[in-house]
């Protein structure tokens, strides 16, 4: 058993969330973003009695839209800035937003999106770099943006220049000076581009900083999301290439994935770099200590994907086809968290500790110690011992009734086997007609300090409304919810939702 001395501080109180990750919003300019129906979203998360409100990694997504693969660790995802603000600004004109592609219904258009969004910034940055009072009025001085962030946007706004200049080419199969060119000024001829990515950046921490302050005056945390590789093609990787298993022409010698398992005969070969923990260990995992830095103060807990390659991980030949080939490597262990302890000595982080786990692994993390996770969805293979059984879970687990990775809890119902369906109706004594909110119910009466709800199962979707579907390529990470929705939701569900989070000792405590 676990009791509360164990827990990290920020999982001392019962409590409940909701994952929705902010291109989901409903309004916008053909995405969610970080303008008034975030700040809706937040005020209906207050009043139904959540917590907290998780999310996906927040950066700038490139080739196939995955917040799980992104420009950089650091950085924000420009088509999240609210441009309304620049409007009521003077910085753009209504006029000059409409061809963005209007929220088409349930999904986002990436492809209209990327095409018409970042003209539309340029024009303000222009008018900006013509009269900055009234933003930086609004904003903060840019200049002290720059100098306060040095550390990762000078390498970010390099590498995104360069790569325009490369015609958007992964960073490998750039030209040599370019490159080779990490510790270089940038050139003159690539300076404006340079400065348009700053200012991007600028504009999406500003946005971000006024939201998250409302978030903390309605006592509404953010969970983020940390991947524990990067992507091949970043600012990461680019500009600090010994931290990585690469040669000096860019060659990769080994990349990650996971082996062949019930699920995948091939496995998995995800492609990203692997690290050299020993390069790493040499300069105290500074690099490491950096990139979450970043990301605490963008959210109040972060949540480490791939918890496992901690303790061991699978490394591939860069040469493979498939993850057969693969084998397990040590990880850097208690020795890394004990460093990121000193540097955090709250914990503000949760292992993502699914799949095939090693008992290893499960004592690296309780030796830290961090929560770890739980799947309700994963629950009902009719084996009483199953470990994501409401009976068998443990305070230290975070419960989830779906992850971004799942179906929603509907769609999982339908199209699940009639074996399993039997088996969750009679676990929990239903007849199955309204199985999502059966198992939020579930949820919030189980001994989970935390239980993190999808955001579509407060909506009763199905399978329509699915975010990703992991080892395919298209048709993800575009599900948004409607307007209509969401007022339906919030005039519907609110305070049958508080109701339930009194019943279960959910609410926050300034709520009680």
């Amino acid at each position: 058993m676990v009791n509360n001395s164990e827990l990290p501080p920020w999982l001392k109180n019962r409590g409940s969330g909701v994952h929705l990750h902010p291109s989901s919003l409903p309004g916008g300019y053909g995405i969610g973003n970080l303008g008034r129906f975030a700040y809706e979203w937040i005020d209906f998360l207050s009043e139904a009695g959540f917590k907290y409100w998780q999310m996906c990694p927040v950066g700038p997504t490139g080739y196939g839209d995955s917040p799980y693969q992104v420009f950089s660790s650091s950085a924000g995802n420009p088509y999240f800035i609210d441009l309304d603000s620049l409007i009521s600004m003077s910085y753009l004109s209504s006029s000059e937003v409409e061809n963005i592609p209007l929220p088409a219904p349930n999904q986002v258009d990436y492809g209209n999106l990327y095409n018409t969004f970042f003209p539309v910034l340029k024009i303000a940055h222009r008018k900006f770099l013509q009269s900055p009072d009234n933003l930086e009025k609004e904003y903060g001085c840019l200049t002290s943006f720059k100098k306060e962030n040095e550390n990762w946007l000078t390498p970010f706004a390099k590498y995104q220049a360069l790569k325009t200049k490369n015609n958007l080419k992964p960073w490998w199969l750039w030209e040599n000076e370019d490159k080779n060119s990490r510790n270089s000024k940038i050139p003159e001829c690539h300076a404006e581009e340079y400065e348009f990515q700053v200012f991007l950046q600028y504009l999406f921490r500003a946005q971000w900083k006024k939201l998250h302050q409302y978030a903390k005056s309605k006592n509404i945390s953010l969970i983020g999301d940390l991947p524990i590789y990067v992507a091949p093609d970043s600012a990461d990787v680019w500009f600090n290439p010994s931290f990585f298993q690469i040669d000096k022409d860019g060659n990769f010698h080994a990349v990650a994935g996971v082996p062949p398992d019930y699920f995948n005969e091939e496995g998995q070969l995800w492609g990203n770099p692997l690290y050299d923990w020993k390069k790493l260990k040499s300069d105290g995992y500074d690099w490491w200590l950096k990139r979450i830095k970043d990301q605490v103060e963008l959210f109040e807990v972060v949540r480490i994907d791939h918890f496992r390659a901690f303790h061991d991980f699978w490394s591939i030949p860069s040469n493979s086809t498939n993850a057969k080939s693969g084998k397990w490597e040590k990880g850097p262990g208690l020795n890394f968290w004990e460093k990121i302890k000193d540097s955090f000595p709250d914990l503000p982080f949760l292992a993502e500790d699914l799949g095939d786990i090693s008992k290893g692994v499960r004592k690296l993390r309780k030796s830290i110690p961090l929560p770890g996770m739980a799947v309700m969805q994963f629950a009902f293979d009719g084996n009483p011992k199953n470990l994501y059984l409401p009976h068998n879970l443990s305070k230290d687990l975070v419960l989830y009734t779906g992850t971004h990775d799942n179906d929603t809890s509907l769609g999982w119902y339908e199209n699940t086997d009639e074996g399993t369906r039997s088996f969750f109706r009679t676990y929990l004594n239903v007849d199955g007609t309204t199985s999502g909110w059966d198992m939020i119910r579930q949820a919030y009466r189980s001994v989970s300090q935390l239980v993190i709800i999808l955001g579509q199962d407060l909506l009763s979707l199905s399978s329509e409304a699915r975010f990703n579907t992991p080892g395919t390529s298209f048709g993800n990470w575009n599900w948004r919810m409607t307007t209509e929705q969401f007022a339906n939701l919030r005039n519907g569900s609110t305070e049958y939702l508080k109701e339930q989070a009194l019943l279960a000792d959910r609410i926050p405590v300034d709520l009680k």
